[in-house]
């Protein structure tokens, strides 16, 4: 892929965000609570979840042994910090869900196609981009780029949203007692004491994270694709609870906000 070509694909996907933020806010992203028959057949959430997180943890490998950088420490960490993240979407999230609750395979197949385009911008940023003027900071001062303001910023948002994400999953996980159970809940601890939707908190600032520490524009468009997609989907739950829980949410109060606590 040429470097201009590239760009081009960065732009193209910055507009797309931008239609989805604003499509989301009219249709409902069926799946989960939201889930609706006119998104069509459905799978087990879980075949769905992990065939749906698969192909983005499997292309960055293959771009990265592909690439004659691969063993170069930067761009090795960027890697890992990234797998991290889908590791845990792929081989542990899916597998601790209880429930038998259903997604669309409509909604996996956008999935898919998104994280195998996602995987082609950060990939493709980190192993050949990064090795262009003037991103050739990356190569030339090696593990200094560690001690940026940027990385260590960066990596801080990253670990600190992995945490949140990781411990509101939890959360959303426990509220149903088993296999069995179909029922959703009010979720309440943690950060679900100032958000309906904290897992999404954490994912957005994890995500911002990424952007900051690898300094990329392609870690940007993928925050602003998180952002799009997540920010009008915690809305459409808030909104969703206030129907179905109406007097939980009135005894919590107007400071319970729908993703980022005291704001929104």
């Amino acid at each position: 892929m040429m470097i201009t070509a590239f760009y081009i694909y960065l732009v193209v996907m910055i507009v797309m965000a931008v239609a989805v933020f604003i499509i989301l806010h009219f249709v409902e992203a069926g799946y989960g609570m939201l889930l609706h028959p006119k998104w069509g057949k459905t799978i087990s959430n879980k075949t769905a979840w992990f065939c749906m997180e698969l192909p983005i943890f499997v292309s960055m490998l293959i771009l990265w042994l592909c690439s004659d950088k691969r063993f170069e420490i930067v761009p090795l960490v960027f890697l890992i910090l990234f797998q991290i993240h889908y590791f845990e979407r792929v081989f542990i999230f899916p597998f601790l869900m209880k429930g038998k609750s259903k997604m669309p395979i409509t909604v996996m197949l956008m999935g898919i196609s998104f994280n195998i385009l996602n995987a082609m911008m950060q990939g493709y940023w980190i192993f050949h981009v990064a090795y262009n003027e003037p991103y050739a900071l990356f190569v030339q001062e090696g593990t200094n780029w560690f001690y940026s303001w940027q990385f260590i910023l960066g990596l801080s948002l990253f670990v600190i949203g992995f945490i949140i994400n990781i411990h509101s999953d939890h959360i959303i996980r426990n509220l149903r007692k088993d296999e069995h159970d179909t029922k959703h809940y009010l979720p309440k601890g943690g950060l679900f004491n100032y958000v309906t939707s904290a897992n999404y908190f954490g994912e957005i600032i994890e995500w911002l994270g990424f952007a900051i520490l690898t300094w990329s524009i392609s870690g940007l468009v993928f925050f602003l694709w998180t952002f799009a997609n997540l920010v009008p989907r915690a809305a459409a739950i808030h909104k969703r609870y206030k129907s179905k829980f109406a007097d939980e949410m009135e005894m919590r109060g107007r400071n319970l906000k729908k993703v980022f606590p005291f704001i929104y």
